[in-house]
C-alpha cells in the first residue's frame, strides 16, 4: 500500500466514524503518522480526498457493472449479474457506501456534479436493464424508475448489516439478492 493508500484508509475510516465535517487535516496525519501540513505532498485538499473516495468508488460500480452485464443479452441474466455485482461491492466496501450515501452534501462542484453525474449513469444502467425487462415481457412493473432505486437500494443496504464474519456468506447473500432483484420487477421464472 503506498501513501495515499494509507491517507485513503484513514481518512474513510474517520469520515465515517466522525463525519467529513468534523474530521481535520490533522486528525488523519495523526492516523498515519504524518502531521497535517504534510500530508498536502499526497493530496490537495480535504474536499480533494472526499471527491477521490466517492468518484473511485462511482468508477468501481460502474466497472463492476459493465463486467456483469457485458457477456448476456438476456434482460433476466444481465439485471441477476448486475445486481451480484452490486450486492457484492456493497458487502466489500461497507464504509465507502456510508460516506458516498452521507456525504454528498460535503462535496462542492465540481466534485459534487462529477460525482452526481456518475450515480446518474449507474441509476440510468440499472434503468435500462428493467426497461428491456419491461418491452421484452418478462419483467411486469408500474414504475421502472421505481424498480430501479428499489434494486439499487438493496444493494446499499447490505453495507449497511453485512459482516463477513457473520452467519452468511457473502455469496449467498449476493444470490438471495439477486432473487429479491428479479421478484421486485415482477419476474415470474
Amino acid at each position: 500500500m503506498d501513501r495515499f493508500d494509507d491517507i485513503r484508509a484513514a481518512a474513510l475510516e474517520l469520515f465515517t466514524d466522525r463525519g467529513f465535517r468534523a474530521t481535520t487535516m490533522a486528525d488523519i496525519g495523526a492516523a498515519v503518522g504524518m502531521r497535517g501540513p504534510s500530508l498536502y505532498k499526497h493530496v490537495e485538499s480535504k474536499q480533494d480526498l472526499l471527491a477521490r473516495i466517492m468518484t473511485t468508488t462511482m468508477e468501481a460500480l460502474l466497472a463492476g457493472y459493465r463486467t456483469a452485464v457485458a457477456s448476456s443479452d438476456d434482460p433476466v441474466e444481465r439485471l441477476r449479474r448486475a445486481t451480484e455485482a452490486h450486492v457484492r461491492y456493497h458487502a466489500r466496501h461497507r464504509l465507502e457506501a456510508f460516506v458516498g450515501n452521507r456525504e454528498i452534501r460535503s462535496l462542492v462542484d465540481p466534485h459534487r456534479a462529477r460525482v452526481l453525474a456518475l450515480r446518474a449513469e449507474y441509476e440510468h444502467a440499472f434503468r435500462c436493464l428493467v426497461a428491456d425487462g419491461v418491452a421484452a415481457g418478462v419483467f411486469h412493473v408500474d414504475s421502472v424508475r421505481l424498480a430501479s432505486y428499489a434494486v439499487l437500494d438493496l444493494g446499499m443496504g447490505v453495507s449497511a448489516w453485512y459482516r463477513e464474519d457473520g452467519e452468511l456468506a457473502e455469496d449467498a447473500v449476493v444470490w438471495q439478492y439477486s432473487t429479491f432483484a428479479l421478484r421486485l420487477v415482477g419476474h415470474v421464472g
